[in-house]
């Protein structure tokens, strides 16, 4: 977020938070005077945004009118509701009243159901726009970007499909890792979205898919050595799992990162400490991690801002996100469950980082 852009009403505010911030980073009066810009960057795994037509070609089925879920057009228009009140919300922890440059998102439709959802009103206060590449998964679902074009300005969109190297998988298909390329604080950043295969299927083509993001990151920075990169998603996968620890390499401890092409996973010590961003048999998991390249750390804990970097992390929880009674109290509150019509969120819990660079 370019503070220097808000409106004059905001200008005590905005110099009381660069003060604040100034402290918190722990620099020295001299450099408290200092001016810094923070974004916010998101992911969110939206669970099931389908709308409610078939899509040829795609085993959509329940989700229409007459599938197994009843999706109408009043639960569509509740989901885009309640997706884009968490996605508005996300990085105003930090950055109230501006939220997010960029959120990666998963488990959407295709391209018509992102249009409606960045049309809800607080979103499109913003002037949020998306990116959308039709993937080849058999349900569709596939991953998205959603943005603020005065924080983030889109240069460049591939999607990279996931390849099963098997014989036998010739004929599947799942998510790729959609590449979006951009300036982000006049700066080259790159952010990859995937959501890895299921936990139905073997650990192998979870760790399959964090080799191939490995590949791709490689790629990345060999064509551009100082670019930002974040690579984020529901791997599927808690940090320390194959996938994430040895496929893709990302290290739990900052120290650990090499450069020019280690990555850092900050999630890891998170959940070992005992939270994560969704449940299973009452233990959490984190799934839904963003993890940072060599060139986003402050390694050494100079604080030299001239460059962006990462400055702080967190999982979005709000109270309305989870069940508040019953048997499944204190889990997150989905759009289906048994059966039944919650009028809920996702099963997933939402995640942020927030990047800093020093204002010329």
């Amino acid at each position: 977020m370019y503070l220097c852009h808000v409106n004059t009403g905001w200008l005590m505010k905005k110099h009381i938070f660069l003060m604040a911030l100034a402290l918190l980073m722990g620099v020295s009066a001299a450099h408290a005077q200092k001016k810094f810009s923070v974004y916010g960057v998101g992911f969110y795994n939206l669970e099931n945004l389908f709308d409610t037509c078939h899509d040829a070609g795609k085993s959509d089925y329940e989700y229409l009118p007459d599938g197994t879920n009843r999706w109408t057009g009043l639960k569509y228009t509740n989901k885009l509701r309640n997706m884009s009140k968490v996605l508005a919300e996300m990085g105003t922890d930090k950055l109230p009243g501006v939220g997010c440059a960029a959120i990666g998102v998963s488990e959407v439709e295709n391209a018509k159901c992102l249009e409606d959802l960045c049309n809800q009103a607080p979103l499109k206060a913003r002037n949020f726009q998306f990116v959308h590449v039709e993937g080849p998964d058999h349900r569709g679902v596939d991953c998205g970007l959603v943005y603020n074009p005065k924080l983030f300005q889109v240069r460049d969109v591939k999607l990279v499909p996931y390849i099963y190297i098997l014989p036998e998988d010739s004929a599947r298909a799942t998510r790729g890792f959609l590449t979006v390329s951009g300036t982000m604080a006049g700066e080259h950043v790159t952010i990859v979205v995937n959501h890895l295969p299921s936990r139905g299927a073997l650990s192998f083509y979870r760790e399959e898919g964090g080799r191939q993001l490995r590949l791709l990151k490689d790629s990345l920075i060999k064509e551009d050595p100082n670019v930002k990169l974040l690579i984020m998603g529901d791997m599927n996968d808690d940090p320390q799992d194959k996938s994430m620890a040895e496929a893709l390499g990302a290290k739990r401890k900052m120290k650990d990162v090499e450069a020019p092409d280690g990555l850092w996973n900050p999630w890891w010590d998170i959940l070992a400490s005992g939270t994560g961003t969704l449940q299973y048999q009452g233990a959490w998991n984190l799934f839904d991690q963003i993890i940072v390249s060599h060139s986003l750390l402050d390694q050494q804990g100079t604080k030299d801002y001239s460059t962006l970097k990462l400055w702080n992390y967190h999982i979005f929880r709000r109270d309305y996100l989870f069940q508040k009674e019953g048997k499944f109290k204190g889990n997150t509150l989905r759009t289906h469950a048994g059966g039944a019509w919650l009028n809920g969120y996702s099963d997933h819990l939402p995640t942020v980082v927030y990047l800093i660079k020093e204002q010329k």
